[in-house]
């Protein structure tokens, strides 16, 4: 029962209690539990649940006023206050272990992104952009005159190393780039995946080491659990990639009975991350792999699609003894669908060379044709001016949207290209339970748990927001916040904020949760750690009967 005005107060006493609602109210608007715009309890609820004075409350109320989460308005009562809000800040670096795990991800990747070759579906978890961003007609075109051109004795004929005049066209980009290449170390492949796996497989026996980024892309995840070798994560900056202290620290430590095989990185736009490593970082990691004679898998599918005005240069360029495998394709960034990709592999070449030709022998010549004839039209350059504008406008708005929709303390990259975003929510919101529900809702996402080995970003998440003029993307984003949001709801019960459980002193329950009635000192984080299962009466004669808050 709220005492009267007219009692005498206990200044120490309320003093306590005026905080103690004040400190529960905050967090609960911190943790997305009451939102911007929305109505406090009245004073005489609040009075009510918490057995308080009204001057105890409205001086709450008052220092909740004072710190700016709440405002009063007239006739109205007190509300949540709209503010606006500062950037969301981006994920912490992860601090994986410093240990050699066992791959075993497929199956899960396999049941948690099959959704996104749906039609129907928004495809938030895919890892292309929109289909309407590439100039298929074009290449179509190129495709017709350069198979018209074609003497049939070539068709036939094609090296398994690939179509001399693509190869071409290649190393004159890189060249312009600023990397030169060895005449004979580009190798065409089906995609950047088979360049990838070959190059993994030319550097890497059954049961070695390789270290991945943390967190990392999923399909090196599989390719390491198909050639049955062990991963190492790295710390990994969400804006400038691999940790190089840290890798230079677990290369030291490599036992020699069990040294690293390879490292597998993506420098440029890392996925899921977006990190760009500079320059002078790229420079030393591959100075420091070279002391070590580890080679470098370089992924840089997404180089191409930087939002400054020059590509950032690949690990490559400062490659001088031929330990880095580049590898690369069209399907990020021109051609989806053509599985047109290349290793430019250094000075294992000849052994990806091989063991290309061991597999798959050659890659379709009709594809690549297509595409050096459509580069040397000299159209590569138009388009990709186009792509890198609508993705960077479209990253932006997308960034707004998260701004607005998901709950407090969200955090998110702000990557410079590509067309992913990485979020960490609050550690409280399961993604693969998010996943779920919005998959109903014919949503897919990328969980976080894909992105390591031993599947620690729970409550991460990837979002490809490479879709623009796609009406439903906004609607999806907004409806992935609500989700989040009602998550988040469930977790912490909004009733525990302003109607905690009290208890006499002589109860002799053995943990804070054990009696359904005893207080807490922050009343509603008692609803993180107690299911409904483990509540029960401690059996103190002096304990109440459970109340409906604390079940």
């Amino acid at each position: 029962m709220a005492r009267s005005d007219s009692t005498p107060p206990d200044s120490h006493r309320d003093q306590h209690l005026y905080q103690q609602l004040a400190d529960d109210i905050a967090e609960g608007i911190h943790a997305g539990l009451l939102r911007p715009g929305e109505r406090l309890p009245s004073v005489r609820r609040t009075c009510a649940q918490r057995g308080l004075s009204p001057a105890t409350v409205f001086q709450a109320y008052a220092q909740l006023e004072s710190q700016g989460l709440v405002e009063a308005r007239p006739r109205s009562g007190f509300f949540v206050r709209i503010a606006r809000r500062a950037p969301r800040s981006s994920p912490q670096a992860a601090q994986p272990r410093d240990e050699a795990t066992p791959v075993a991800i497929s199956e899960l990747v396999y049941e948690l992104l099959g959704s996104t070759r749906d039609a129907d579906v928004t495809p938030l978890g895919s890892a292309f952009p929109a289909a309407h961003l590439f100039p298929f007609e074009a290449l179509a075109r190129s495709g017709a005159r350069a198979m018209r051109r074609l003497p049939a004795a070539r068709i036939t004929g094609a090296l398994t190393a690939g179509d001399e005049g693509l190869r071409q066209l290649l190393r004159r980009r890189y060249a312009l780039q600023g990397t030169s290449l060895a005449e004979e170390e580009l190798i065409v492949t089906n995609g950047a995946m088979e360049a990838l796996n070959l190059c993994l497989q030319a550097v890497t026996r059954p049961g070695d080491v390789v270290v991945i980024e943390s967190p990392a892309f999923y399909a090196a995840l599989q390719a390491l659990e198909r050639l049955n070798l062990k991963a190492v994560e790295v710390a990994t900056d969400p804006r400038e990639g691999v940790d190089l202290d840290a890798l230079a620290a677990l290369l030291a430590r490599q036992p020699r009975s069990r040294q690293v095989a390879a490292c597998w990185f993506m420098p440029n736009f890392q996925n899921p991350l977006g990190a760009l490593m500079p320059p002078a970082r790229k420079q030393a990691l591959v100075e420091l792999l070279a002391h070590h004679r580890v080679p470098l898998i370089e992924d840089d599918v997404y180089g191409e699609l930087h939002a400054g005005a020059r590509r950032p240069p690949p690990a490559k360029a400062y490659d001088r003894e031929g330990g880095v495998l580049h590898c690369s394709s069209f399907s990020k960034c021109l051609a989806p669908g053509y599985r047109v990709g290349w290793a430019a592999a250094g000075r294992y070449a000849p052994v990806v060379e091989r063991l290309k030709m061991s597999t798959t022998l050659a890659t379709a010549l009709p594809p690549q044709l297509a595409l050096a004839d459509y580069l040397a039209q000299g159209s590569y350059d138009r388009h990709l001016r186009r792509l890198r504008e609508a993705l960077a406008s479209q990253r932006q708005h997308a960034l707004s949207l998260i701004e607005r929709h998901f709950p407090s303390g969200t955090r998110v990259t702000r990557p410079q290209g590509g067309y992913f975003l990485w979020l960490e929510l609050p550690s409280l919101v399961d993604t693969l339970e998010l996943h779920r529900r919005a998959k109903v809702h014919h949503i897919s996402t990328a969980p976080g748990l894909l992105f390591s080995a031993d599947r620690r970003f729970t409550h991460h998440l990837r979002l490809n927001v490479g879709h623009p003029d796609d009406p439903r993307v906004d609607a999806a984003l907004r409806l992935l916040g609500e989700l989040a949001h009602e998550l988040l709801r469930g977790k912490l019960r909004p009733e525990s904020i302003i109607a905690p459980c009290r208890l006499p002193k002589s109860c002799m329950a053995s943990t804070p949760w054990a009696c359904a009635s005893r207080p807490h000192p922050r009343p509603f984080l008692k609803f993180i750690t107690m299911p409904r299962a483990e509540t029960r009466a401690c059996g103190s004669s002096s304990c109440g009967p459970r109340r409906p808050a604390c079940v």
